[in-house]
Formats: structure tokens, sequence, C-alpha cells
């Protein structure tokens, strides 16, 4: 693999210059304005017999500007200035790529380098725009500096709103950022930027990769957006989706130049049978530069601060993970079911990222447990700073699904919890916009389920169901937070137990927003109980920037008694106890400390909980050996759920 990646980055400093160069193409390829008001134009179509621009500044001729053949299916076109210098091609215009396809057909595309495209209300496909205002936004303030601890806010601009309709760059500039940097996280990441027709796609089949979507606002509200957050110390992630593309042809990538390839596998290696979208070839040389150029525009011109890359499971393996079950065993990650040419481009990807923007941050999705996908590219690894710990909110979904409160199995949640790889990085999170969407629950409504339509008030009596939904709610992130990882993530609105499901408009929702919003009023509202899952998730945060046990070491697992439902565990100086027995609560307890002070109390009053604990108590311990530890001390109270 190594071997591979050196002969790509090889042959990329003999052939293009250097990998700086070679990932600059963004600013040459596509249609780009010049200094002198003149427009140059290119395009890598290999499949075409012809190549024509055509739009408002040529009345749509589709023949009066051809581009030159080059090599390599690249072809050019250079356009003087117009009078006085004015550009011929103006800000807001309208364009097309005109493809002579291989048959004779003529086929009206967008170019796959568009920085903006648009749908008028009247039409089903997107238009292509160019984009060159007078004044572009400038950006006032650096981004944060590389962060130790990432409290992830994962984030849909268009959702981010109780109103029913598609929200605003501008509503989340200044109307959700406050709320993520109040409730403590440092960072957010940002799903469906990238354009993509279909709204009820979450943004996973990207047509226009090089466009901000413009359902949103304009490019510039997107970096007015990022820039605002920067002034708050928030590092901005972007949701980047390079393991496939919709198979939209008259507004995406597929059969760009007519035929079935271009920059996809032909044939069956080019679907994706689960999907329905097409699969880059990561072999193919133009693919790797318009890729690689990809993430650095974004990095570049909307100063975002790293990415997630969505769908890394099925870029590395042939079978793209369908099917497939993996258990851990070496067999599985090495052999010819690896697709060697994706992984190689993560590693390019990666050290690309690592050599020119240092403090960027790098996220996998991936399912596999690919080893040392986080791990330098130098040592032979994937490059990426983190991986998502997948196996957390599936284990948590399985325990509350299938078992009994008394049958929940303390070993198995400490080992989910712990089981990583060795100096690998790891982002815990108890759910997702995965569990968030129809067909799924989030926990709360996995915990509340009917009853958080009518028992959420403070002024109905407090149900055995709301009141067990919402103590486990508080522990189960709780530990999650503090055990499961080297950084945490939530997706918006579930950390106040938000109801309901998550569902776009679409036909058969006879398009409605109804559940394509969030009700962060409901936070705000001081009769309902939802104000205190948002109080515990802010303080839990605000205590993890005061201690960072996400980047200190892994806890030491002090107790996982399994009758008691007792869980203790030590990390960053602090000691975790958990009680999950269902209804047994303990006095005079006895677990490893060396001093006890309350920092964060889930049966606190501000949190919804029964106020059972003295907070204003100090207690220091005794020489007294317990669980393999000299010292100990009797806590006075285990409450359950505490």
């Amino acid at each position: 693999r190594y071997s591979l990646f050196y002969n790509h980055l090889k042959n990329i400093e003999e052939s293009e210059g250097g990998l700086d160069k070679f990932t600059k193409s963004y600013k040459t390829f596509g249609v780009n304005q010049l200094a002198d008001g003149g427009i140059y134009c290119k395009e890598w179509a290999p499949g075409a017999e012809a190549v024509f621009l055509a739009g408002d500044f040529n009345d749509w001729n589709p023949f009066s500007h051809p581009y030159k053949k080059l090599e390599y299916g690249k072809w050019e076109l250079f356009i003087p200035p117009g009078a006085r210098g004015c550009p011929v091609v103006s800000h807001g215009s309208k364009l097309k790529v005109v493809i002579r396809a291989q048959n004779g057909a003529l086929l009206y595309r967008i170019s796959p380098w568009a920085r903006y495209v648009i749908r008028d209300e009247d039409k089903v496909n997107y238009d292509w725009v160019h984009w060159n205002p007078p004044q572009s936004y400038i950006h006032k303030h650096p981004s944060p500096k590389r962060l130790k601890s990432l409290r992830i806010y994962e984030s849909h601009v268009g959702i981010a709103s109780p109103e029913g309709k598609v929200a605003s760059y501008k509503n989340f500039t200044y109307n959700v950022l406050p709320r993520i940097k109040d409730l403590g996280y440092n960072c957010v990441q940002l799903m469906a930027i990238m354009e993509h027709a279909y709204y009820a796609s979450f943004g996973y089949q990207v047509t226009s990769f090089f466009a901000a979507s413009s359902r949103y606002g304009t490019p510039d509200d997107l970096k007015e957006m990022i820039d605002v957050a920067h002034s708050m110390g928030i590092t901005v992630l972007l949701d980047v989706v390079h393991s496939h593309a919709s198979k939209n042809s008259e507004d995406g990538l597929n059969q760009f130049d007519g035929t079935d390839s271009c920059f996809f596998h032909s044939g069956y290696r080019g679907n994706h049978q689960l999907w329905d979208s097409r699969l880059f070839d990561y072999a193919n040389w133009e693919v790797l530069r318009f890729l690689l150029s990809n993430l650095r525009m974004w990095i570049e011109d909307y100063r975002f601060d790293g990415f997630r890359f969505d769908g890394v499971t099925s870029m590395l393996y042939h079978h793209h993970g369908i099917g497939t079950g993996f258990s851990g065993d070496y067999n599985e990650y090495f052999g010819l079911h690896v697709d060697e040419d994706a992984l190689c481009y993560l590693m390019l990807a990666n050290h690309m990222i690592n050599s020119l923007h240092p403090e960027c941050i790098t996220i996998a999705e991936d399912v596999s447990g690919m080893p040392a996908l986080c791990r330098p590219v130098a040592e032979g690894g994937g490059g990426f700073d983190y991986r998502l710990a997948m196996a957390i909110p599936d284990k948590w979904i399985q325990i509350i699904k299938e078992l009994k409160d008394e049958d929940w199995n303390m070993g198995d949640i400490v080992h989910t919890l712990t089981n990583r790889r060795y100096e690998e990085k790891y982002i815990a999170y108890a759910e997702s916009h995965d569990q968030a969407l129809v067909g799924d629950k989030t926990l709360a409504f996995r915990l509340m389920d009917a009853e958080m339509y009518t028992n959420m008030s403070v002024l109905m009596p407090l149900t055995p169901v709301i009141d067990r939904g919402i103590q486990l709610h508080k522990m189960i992130r709780l530990i999650t937070h503090a055990l499961g990882g080297e950084s945490y993530l939530n997706f918006m609105g579930n950390e106040f137990g938000h109801p309901e499901w998550l569902d776009f408009p679409r036909i058969g929702n006879n398009e409605s927003y109804h559940y394509a919003r969030r009700q962060f009023n409901l936070t705000e509202d001081d009769l309902l109980r939802y104000k205190f899952l948002n109080a515990f998730d802010r303080d839990m945060n605000r205590l993890e920037e005061r201690f960072g046990w996400l980047a200190s070491p892994q806890a030491y697992v002090s107790e996982k008694h399994e009758s008691n439902k007792v869980i203790a565990f030590e990390r960053a100086g602090l000691i975790f106890i958990f009680n999950f027995h269902p209804y047994q609560s303990y006095v005079d307890y006895r677990v490893v400390v060396f001093k006890y002070k309350i920092l964060l109390d889930s049966d606190a009053g501000e949190y919804g909980g029964h106020q059972r604990l003295d907070h204003n108590t100090e207690y220091f311990s005794e020489e007294y050996p317990h669980n393999y530890r000299p010292n100990s001390i009797m806590v006075s109270k285990i409450l359950l759920l505490l």
C-alpha cells in the first residue's frame, strides 16, 4: 500500500510539478475569470468528440465558442476580454458545457468544477451560474488552533430551525452558532453542504462537488457563517462525500462526456447496488486531480478546518461492506477484496492535507475497523486523525431494544466503550443523524416513546417512563462521553431529547417539512422537561473543557459489578460512578478514589433529578485496598440512576 502511495506521489512530483501545483487545479479547471477581464476554461472530457461553451453571454449559441483539444482528454478555451476590459461572461449569467458525444448527440452539461448552481422553482434540474461577484466575502477571523479535545455538534443547515422550511446559512450564523457555543461544543460538523439535487438524500447524493448548496444561500453566506464560527473559537468540519456520486447526468457528473466511464468505473463496478449511485475510478489520474483539488478548494476558499469522510468502508473494499460482517480477523482487511486504489487515494488526501494545511483534521466513517487507518501515512497508515466509534450507538440501541433493565450487562457496556485500537483516536457518540432518520428512533424516543407527547410538561406528574427515560438519557451520554473515545459527537437536537424523527420532504410524505426541522424552542419553555436534558449536556461539555478527559489517556475501569449494576472508572483525575440498577440505590458503597467531591450529578434538580445528594460535602480516602488500588472511600450514597 505504501509503495502504491509513494509511486503516485513520485509521479505527481515528476509529471505535475508537485502536489501543491497538482491540487491547485480548481483554480484553472472550469470557467475562470482572468485579471484582464478574459475568461479561461478547461475541462476533462476524454470521451467527447468536441466541446463548446454556451450561455447567456453568446445567446446560447452551442457552436460559437469551441474548446481546443489537448492531450489526455483535456480541452481548453480562452475568451478575450470585452470592450474596455469588461468580462465577457458576467457574474450571475448562466452557462453550459456542450459536449458532442461519440454518437453525434449534443449534451448540455454543468461543468464538474462549477462553483454555484441554482434551481428555479419551476424547473427540475439545476442551472450552472457563473459566480464572480465584484467583491467576495473577506474572512476577518483566523481559524482556531488545532483542538486537543473535540466536542462535535453534527449539524444540517437546512433543518436548523423550528419553522417548516429550508433554513439558511444566515439563520445558522446568527441563531444556531450561539447555541452551539453556549452548549460547550467547540466543533461543528456540517452535513449536506456539497450541492445535491435531491434534498431528501441528506446531502449524500452529490451532484456538484465544488458548489456550496444554494438552497441555503450564496457562497458568501457560507463563508460568513464559517468566519463567525471561527470568531467564537469553533472549528468547522465539512462532511465530504468522495465515496460515490449521484447518478444525475443533466446536473451531475454521470456521463459528463457521453460515456459510461469518465470519472467512474464503467459497467457493474461503477455502480453502488444499494445506494443507486456511481463509484469513482480512484486509479484514474484526472479523478485524483479532481478529488484532491476539491478538498483543497473547501479549505482555502471557504476556510473549512477539516473533513469527515463519508462512506469510507464502501471505498476500502470491492464488496463495499454489502452483506459483509467484520469480526476483527486480519484476513478481513488484507487481500484482493481490498480496493487498494481507493485506499491509496485516502492516503494521498490525508498526506496532502497534512502537508499543506497541518492544522486541519480528518475523520473516517469506517465501520469495518481497518487497522492503522488512523496512523500516519509515513507508517503505512491511512493518515486519518480520528475514526468514528460506530459500534457504540449500535450497542445502546441493542441494549434498549432487546434487554430488560435488570439484564443489562455491565461488562458488555464497558467492553464496547473501551474496545478500540491502540494509539488510534476514536470519536464516541451515543447517537448521530443515522438514528434520527425516519424508520429508526432516537434514544429519547426509544426510552420514552409516546409519553413524550403527553408527559414532558413539568405541570404533569413525573411518570416512571419519563423519569427513567430522562435519567438514562443523561447517563448514556455521560458514560459515552467520558469512556468511549478521544472525542465526542452529538447530532443537533439530540442533546435535549428531540422528539419524533427526521424526515425530509418527499412524495411519500406529501412534501412535508414538518419533520425536517429542529424544535430548539422546546428547551426555552420553562414548563417542559427538555430544558433539563439541555442543561445537563451543556454542563457535561463544560466539565470536559475544564478537565480535558477526552485528551487524557484511556480510563482505568475499577469496577463493573454485574449484580449491583455499577460501573466506576478513573480518567483525567476524576472518578465516574454509574448505577444502572433499575430499582436499587446503595448506602456506604466502597469505590476506588483518593478524594471525593461531586462535580456533576445527574440526580441534581436542574437536570430533572430528585436532589438526593449533598454537594457541599468533601470526603477523603483511607488506606483501604479495593479493586487493586491502595486507597478507597465509602460513598455515602450511590443512587438509582446516578
